[in-house]
């Protein structure tokens, strides 16, 4: 899950204000002790404001720290989102870790989002510990394969979900997931779909494999694509999947966020050469920046070579602390070529991040210079939409 990009506010409250001021201690320690220090009145504070569902005063202090420093920031951010994802369970005799699975998926029908079966959920359950959970860690899972608009919102509503997954970790169940009133998702080309969890822990103990003395990250991951991967094909028939290393929930979210982007190209490529049969040599790509009060995203139309029509296009967001001053279309380009792309334009001059009025799919920009609406050539039967992430 990207950290917003975040303008600048006016006044903030005091509850906020004393998150700048511990957050602003910590940044500026000088050894662990001090540390140790900032870091248990920081989370102390943020614990009460998870408890009473304050998402405001988290939202107001990560913004005026924004303005301040990105240093500060960060500082703020990591310990919000730590606390969120590992908050106190009663007792307070074990460590938590809310857990999230991300699927990358591309497929030319709609991607479900859709309960998990029993079957399913225990297929996970082995996979998840054998490959990613420390040996003496203790698992829940929502039963619920979720799309990005049906994650939990906001970092109260996250830690409260982590909660409920824990104390049903500590019971050796999982968590049924009610689907009423839950939101619909949009269909996509290409998407991304989270497996939900929580690992428990006696306080003090690993949590994830690649903690123990025999483990580490490339091999949890190479297992769990090897072994986790084959569990989850046939949850998302029709589909073309790449897993992602489940960790902790944020930083799990980032690296989806961050690896879908060019997931997406390279879907929307082969879907191209596939549904308009042609070569993807014979395919061009137009880059351009687009604009709001600050650049927001860059934005691929493509094109068959010889024709200005843009047949389709992605958008590529920019997360974190990503600016203008960022060669974001070098990686752009990198992509682009590892696909076989034959021509590849760049724009410089600043789009307005304008959407259509008709349906509200983004704009894209075409060779001549102009941000328009992608169209296939012709529709067929069962095919989506045409606007890509």
């Amino acid at each position: 899950m990207k950290r917003p990009r975040i303008k600048r506010r006016g006044g903030i409250g005091r509850h906020a204000e004393e998150l700048l001021r511990l957050a602003s201690g910590l940044a500026e320690s000088c050894c662990r002790i001090e540390d140790r220090f900032w870091e248990d009145r920081l989370a102390s504070a943020i614990d009460l404001a998870l408890a009473h569902g304050d998402d405001e005063t988290f939202d107001n202090a990560l913004a005026q720290s924004f303005s301040r420093s990105g240093f500060l920031y960060n500082e703020l951010a990591d310990a919000i989102e730590s606390r969120t994802e590992s908050p106190p369970l009663p007792g307070n005799e074990h460590d938590i870790v809310f857990i999230a699975a991300p699927i990358l998926a591309w497929s030319r029908f709609r991607i479900p989002a859709r309960t998990l079966p029993a079957a399913a959920l225990s297929n996970l359950r082995v996979h998840l510990q054998a490959h990613i959970l420390a040996q003496n860690a203790r698992l829940a899972l929502a039963d619920f394969l979720f799309s990005p608009d049906q994650l939990p919102q906001g970092y109260c509503d996250t830690a409260q979900f982590a909660v409920r997954l824990g104390q049903a970790a500590l019971k050796g169940d999982d968590v049924h997931i009610d689907t009423d009133g839950m939101p619909e998702t949009d269909q996509y080309l290409s998407d991304t779909r989270y497996i939900l969890a929580t690992a428990v822990v006696p306080r003090g103990q690993a949590i994830f494999r690649w903690q123990e003395a025999d483990g580490n990250r490339v091999e949890a991951l190479a297992q769990w694509r090897g072994q986790g991967g084959a569990c989850l094909t046939p949850l998302l028939p029709g589909c073309a999947l790449e897993v992602v290393l489940p960790e902790s929930y944020f930083a799990a979210c980032r690296a989806a966020d961050k690896m879908g982007r060019a997931y997406s190209v390279r879907a929307s490529v082969a879907f191209l050469a596939a549904s308009l049969d042609v070569p993807v040599v014979n395919l061009q790509a137009v880059i351009a920046p687009f604009w709001d009060e600050q650049i927001e995203e860059y934005r691929i139309g493509f094109t068959i070579s010889g024709h200005n029509e843009v047949v389709h296009g992605v958008v590529w967001p920019l997360l974190d602390l990503e600016d203008e001053a960022v060669d974001v279309p070098a990686e752009i380009e990198n992509v682009l070529r590892e696909c076989g792309i034959g021509i590849i334009k760049t724009l410089e001059h600043r789009f307005p991040l304008e959407y259509c009025e008709d349906c509200g799919a983004p704009l894209y920009p075409s060779p001549d210079g102009e941000a328009v609406h992608a169209e296939m050539p012709e529709a067929e039967g069962g095919q989506i939409s045409q606007h890509l992430h």
